[in-house]
């Protein structure tokens, strides 16, 4: 079935015709004419019904189809307006060109342009299941070009140009006549099948042919520009072939020397973002379990990750040697050997996903594509690094130096051990992350020495590189290292470009999975480069012939670098997953359940997406996607991939672990040392946040700097006021950011730096207001005391003055610092301290176990010689023990020494102090207490020395009754019983 047009449908039938389907425009689609076109007579048709029908039909599935069925259809007009024609290519192998306006075949003739009798029509039978055998091109008025192709023994194309005059008058034109155009395969040394093809025509007079072959699993595609003029030559040396990234990367083996362990290096590997679906890691973890004679049940509420860990990890077992001793590399190359077992199975189930069905090709954005079982892949242009790498054997003429240089950096890298590979990766860490103070030889003698792989060079290794460039590497030259680090540079075409149109979510997947293979691809090249020229600079016999007299090595070995440095960035970013929200449906569009509200994404793609794009959108994406994931991947890349951006966006997400790991790659400009103190902040690291938010507090707090003011969200528009305005300001926001984490001590040490520089700014009043709380807070909470007696001595507002006064003596009291706050002076609070004290003292329901109000206030009042304030306190708290039941407890060894007869004495001790006729204080009782007999609210009481010590007495006579078991049992007896 075709459709021509959204009401008008082509359907093919078994018995050679076909049906076309038309509905009215005002129609809702429920009513469809039907219009018969038939290739045979009533015979043939009832032939085709008929069980028996001889050497007519090919059976295909449950049907029986005639001869004259067609198998791949093309419906065009010919540029002719009114006309509507048919190219089908049918099971008898040859072309039916129909008028599908009447009915009316105006063509008929073989596949190949040959003359065959209808004996042979057996041989050259086409299978049904072969549905695209025929394209078209063009845009003159009336005129295409047409290819076909038979699949019939090796295959062959043809090329036809199809003239139309008018509806029923049609020409078809063999172009190449004298010529057998068979397709070249992608190798000679294994079988392919031509699967599908495209023609396209990219532009006016331009023709190209795009082929995908198959062999089992494995796919491959062609291109071809056809050139009318020399077409034989062209057919048999100008096809193209498109690099298929496989992606099948092993892990470095592992050994005593390296401190990652096999586990670790292979779930790195097998759990790279994009490499394995979760569905397919899922099932070979369970194929490989059935293998072992395990059930899953004990996998169950474990992550993924920690199930593969735990089922490869029971099957590798650590023994003992024949010495006795663990056998620790036995246990590493039998865990080995399981991982890759389990990496076999994974690239096994995952070749199913990539099984190429069609080739599709888009003329509107002039990129072809690859259709899979489970994914699609785009055909995307080579950059020239890319050409140079994918042809090391058989280089472009004008790439030969280039191409010499490279193969021999791959070739001479590919040959180290892993243990000099990882020691070089070591060595390189430093160059890459650290600011060195050596000159350029200098840091290649660094880097030469510890790395130390000239240890494990043979003369062989050295001969190779000789033979290709030449001795003392000729060849090697300025201007060729230039050549080669251009390559790594921004494309001319992406410098200062205005990018209007963005990408959308699926153009986004898209460059960073072509991202994800450059950087490979870019690393290994400038990895291997870099090696090359150390072992280079120190190979000569003469130091006359060194490197370094005819080549700037040490801007070589920069470049490098820089690039390096750049590649390692998003690499570490490519292997990050975050968690994304997902797009935001439109209006009327149901949106997705809750548990699909995000999905996962790398870091790269979630700080970099938003800033890939496309100058217009009739852009050539084939080539553009190139150019984008190259300038990405430049060192002077426009694409700006800031560290400290993406930090701050980590932070945002409750990930400061990964922002951690960003660290090295950040610069030493004052925002980014900034950012690194928020990620110590939020690691908990309070000293190293410290440290970084004093490094960067000039940087930060120079006015008059103009702000950009991106900070992924981080900093909100208040935050961003206290920055460059001075440091008062800064450290006051120091200061609000270790207050939300609670870390009082760092809140104290900034808030003093804060004031600090108050008086230099004279407009700081209010920032100094706000230290001052924020100290007098953290003091508190850090139990400084007499710290925060003295910023309570700075504070101006009094209403703030006396709620913080009434929360520094709660504290004091509830966290038993009696004598420290008794010994504070506070000059002029004084008397509200004292009346503070006692309306706790008179609320103070617990005096036993609650906080000591009446003891501090008693101490307070004794040392401002306050007697009778402090009698009055002993005397409250005597009635509040009575109550509390504490009057018969015996506190010491003596019987009549109790909590209420010590408060006694000391009570009778105070009012001795002061003059006779003084020696009284009113008794208020207990809050709430009535009088027994009216049941009105007790009035206050004189309470004088002798009254004292006559209860003290009384006191004492009850406890002295109590031990010789005097009891009274009268109805008014009050005494304790118990």
């Amino acid at each position: 079935m075709v459709a021509v047009s959204a009401n008008t449908l082509l359907v093919t039938v078994n018995d050679g015709g076909m049906i076309r389907l038309d509905r009215n425009h005002a129609d809702d689609g429920g009513v469809w004419k039907e219009t018969f076109f038939n290739v045979q007579g009533w015979k043939q048709n009832l032939r085709s019904l008929l069980p028996f029908q001889g050497n007519h039909t090919i059976r295909y599935g449950r049907t029986n189809m005639e001869y004259s069925a067609a198998t791949a259809v093309q419906v065009t007009s010919l540029g002719l307006d009114g006309c509507l024609f048919a190219i089908t290519v049918c099971l008898d192998h040859r072309i039916r060109i129909w008028n599908i306006q009447n009915g009316q075949i105006l063509f008929t003739g073989d596949l190949l342009g040959a003359d065959r009798s209808p004996q042979e029509i057996g041989k050259w039978t086409l299978d049904p299941s072969q549905a695209n055998l025929v394209q078209l091109v063009g845009r003159s008025p009336g005129q295409r070009i047409c290819a076909t192709y038979s699949p019939i023994g090796p295959g062959e194309f043809k090329f036809w140009k199809v003239v139309a005059k008018g509806p029923h008058s049609i020409t078809f034109e063999d172009l190449f006549p004298k010529l057998t155009l068979i397709p070249e395969t992608p190798s000679s040394s294994d079988i392919w099948t031509l699967a599908d093809f495209v023609l396209t025509s990219p532009e006016d007079g331009s023709i190209s042919i795009w082929t995908l072959w198959k062999n089992n699993m494995t796919y491959r595609v062609q291109r071809l520009d056809l050139d009318r003029t020399n077409m034989a030559q062209v057919w048999q040396r100008g096809w193209e072939g498109v690099h298929a990234e496989t992606g099948l990367l092993t892990a470095e083996t592992s050994g005593p020397w390296d401190p990652q362990d096999v586990t670790e290096k292979w779930l790195q590997l097998i759990l790279k973002p994009g490499r394995f679906t979760k569905a397919t890691l899922e099932v070979a973890l369970s194929i490989y379990e059935r293998g072992l004679g395990k059930s899953r049940e004990g996998n169950k509420g474990r992550g993924l990750a920690e199930s593969i860990c735990s089922v490869l990890g029971a099957a590798a077992s650590l023994e003992r040697g024949a010495a006795g001793a663990m056998d620790y590399e036995q246990f590493r190359s039998s865990s080995e050997s399981q991982w890759r077992r389990f990496y076999r199975l994974l690239i096994e189930l995952d070749k199913q996903r990539g099984e190429a069905i069609s080739l599709a090709f888009d003329p509107e954005s002039d990129i072809a594509w690859v259709v899979c079982a489970d994914l699609v892949s785009a055909v995307r242009e080579c950059s020239d690094l890319e050409r140079i790498y994918h042809n090391l054997n058989s280089p472009e003429q004008d790439r030969r130096q280039e191409s010499a240089l490279i193969n021999s950096a791959m070739s001479f890298v590919d040959g180290f051990p892993d243990s000099y590979l990882q020691l070089c990766n070591a060595a390189l860490r430093p160059e890459l992350f650290e600011q060195s103070q050596k000159t350029d030889l200098e840091r290649i003698q660094y880097f030469s020495d510890k790395a130390g792989f000239w240890r494990g060079i043979t003369d062989e290794d050295c001969t190779q590189i000789v033979e290709v460039l030449g001795q003392n590497f000729n060849i090697v030259t300025n201007e060729l290292y230039n050549e080669v680090l251009d390559l790594f540079t921004n494309p001319a075409g992406m410098r200062s470009r205005k990018l209007t149109n963005p990408v959308t979510e699926f153009g986004r997947k898209l460059l960073m999975a072509a991202t994800q293979d450059n950087l490979a691809m870019q690393w290994n090249v400038c990895f291997s480069q870099l090696i090359l020229l150390v072992h280079m600079e120190f190979e000569f016999d003469n130091e006359e012939d060194a490197l370094h007299h005819r080549v700037d090595v040490g801007n070589v070995f920069r470049g490098l670098v820089a690039s390096l440095r750049r590649l390692e960035l998003l690499r570490s970013l490519s292997q990050i997953e975050l968690p994304v929200p997902l797009f935001k449906p439109e209006k009327g569009v149901s949106p997705k359940r809750s548990g699909d509200e995000t999905q996962i994404v790398t870091a790269l793609e979630a700080n970099v997406g938003h800033l890939l794009g496309f100058s217009s959108k009739n852009e050539d994406l084939s080539k553009r996607i190139t150019e984008i994931v190259a300038s990405l991947c430049a060192s002077d890349s426009d694409i700006e991939v800031s560290p400290a951006l993406i930090q701050c966006s980590l932070i945002k997400r409750e990930r400061a672990d990964l922002a951690s790991a960003l660290t090295p790659f950040c610069s030493e400009d004052p925002f980014s040392i900034y950012v690194q103190g928020r990620v110590n902040l939020a690691l908990k690291d309070y000293s190293g946040a410290a440290h970084c938010f004093r490094k960067a507090a000039v940087g930060m707090s120079t006015e008059n700097v103009e702000l950009d003011r991106h900070s992924s969200g981080l900093l909100d528009d208040t935050e961003w006021a206290l920055l460059n305005s001075g440091l008062p300001r800064y450290y006051s926001h120091i200061v609000a950011l270790y207050d939300s984490q609670r870390a009082y001590s760092y809140v104290v040490e900034f808030a003093r730096l804060a004031m600090q520089f108050t008086s230099a700014h004279p407009d700081s009043g209010m920032v100094k207001a706000e230290m001052l709380t924020r100290q007098f807070s953290a003091a508190l909470a850090t139990c400084q005391f007499e710290l925060a007696h003295t910023t309570l001595l700075s504070i101006k507002d009094q209403a703030l003055r006396s709620s913080s006064l009434r929360l520094l003596v709660d504290k004091m009291c509830e966290t038993c610092h009696n004598s420290e706050l008794v010994a504070l002076p506070f000059p002029g609070m004084q008397q509200e301290v004292d009346e503070f004290l006692a309306k706790r003292c008179r609320n103070a329901g617990d005096v036993v176990h609650g906080a000591q109000y009446h003891q501090v206030l008693y101490a307070w009042r004794i040392k401002r010689q306050n007697m009778r304030g402090a009698a009055w306190v002993l005397l409250d708290r005597i009635q509040k023990l009575k109550l509390a039941g504490e009057g018969d407890k015996i506190t010491g060894d003596d019987v009549l020494d109790t909590p209420v007869t010590r408060q006694y004495l000391l009570l009778i001790n105070a009012l001795s102090c002061v003059d006779p006729k003084q020696a009284w204080v009113f008794d208020e009782g207990v809050v709430g207490a009535t009088d027994e007999i009216t049941g009105l609210p007790k009035k206050r009481t004189v309470v004088s020395l002798a009254d004292v010590r006559k209860q003290y007495q009384d006191e004492l006579d009850r406890i002295a009754a109590i031990q010789n078991n005097q009891f009274g049992f009268e109805a008014d007896d009050v005494m304790d019983l118990a």
